[in-house]
C-alpha cells in the first residue's frame, strides 16, 4: 500500500493570492454592511425629516411619529415608513420626534405621549385627524397613509382612532353640563 505523499506547503505567491482573496472578501463584507457608521432605516428617517412646523403648514398630510432609538416596534417600522416616505415624498410629510430628545417635550404633552410607536396623522391643512398607538405592520402603515391621502377615515385597527374635542363633548347635552369637569383618558372615570 502506498501512503499519499504529504501536501507541499503553500509557495509564496499562493499565499499572497490567498491573502489578497480575503482582504477583498474583508473590504466587500465592510462595505456591505455600511462601513464604520451603518445607518440603519431609522436614522435615515430621522435625518431627512422635516421640521414639525413647517410640514404642518405646507398643504401637505403629515404623519408624526414619536420613537426613541432604543425602541424595537420602532425599528422594525422603520422600513415600512422609510418606503412610505420615498414612494410619497411629494406628496406627505413623515416627520419622525424623539421622546429622549427635551426639544420635543411640548409636543409630548400636546399629543399626550405615553408609549411609543405613536402616530398622528395630518390632514393637508395641518389638522390632526386621528392616531394610532403601538407597532404598525406594513400593510397597515400603508393603509393608514392611503387613507390619509385620499382625505377619508382612517380604517378601524385596533389602537388607531380619530380624535375629539374634549371640551366640545362637555358641553354636549349628552355628556351632562357644561361645568362638569371633563374626564380626562387616564382618570378611568
Amino acid at each position: 500500500m502506498t501512503t499519499p505523499a504529504p501536501a507541499e506547503p503553500l509557495g509564496r505567491r499562493e499565499r499572497m493570492l490567498l491573502a489578497a482573496v480575503a482582504a477583498v472578501l474583508a473590504v466587500a463584507l465592510f462595505w456591505f454592511r455600511g462601513g464604520l457608521h451603518p445607518e440603519a432605516p431609522l436614522e435615515r428617517l430621522a435625518r431627512r425629516s422635516p421640521d414639525l412646523t413647517t410640514a404642518l403648514a405646507n398643504g401637505r398630510p403629515t404623519v408624526v411619529e414619536f420613537y426613541a432609538d432604543w425602541c424595537e416596534a420602532c425599528r422594525a417600522m422603520a422600513p415600512a415608513m422609510e418606503a412610505i416616505e420615498r414612494d410619497h415624498r411629494d406628496d406627505l410629510d413623515v416627520v419622525l420626534l424623539n421622546v429622549d430628545n427635551p426639544r420635543w417635550q411640548p409636543q409630548l404633552e400636546q399629543y399626550g405621549v405615553n408609549g411609543i410607536p405613536q402616530l398622528e396623522f395630518f390632514d393637508a391643512a395641518g389638522r390632526d385627524v386621528g392616531r394610532s398607538l403601538g407597532a404598525r405592520r406594513p400593510a397597515e402603515l400603508q393603509a393608514l397613509t392611503t387613507a390619509l391621502l385620499e382625505g377619508v377615515a382612517l380604517p378601524e385597527l385596533a389602537g388607531v382612532g380619530a380624535l375629539s374635542d374634549l371640551a366640545a363633548s362637555a358641553a354636549s347635552p349628552e355628556q351632562g353640563s357644561a361645568t362638569a369637569p371633563a374626564v380626562g383618558p387616564r382618570s378611568h372615570g
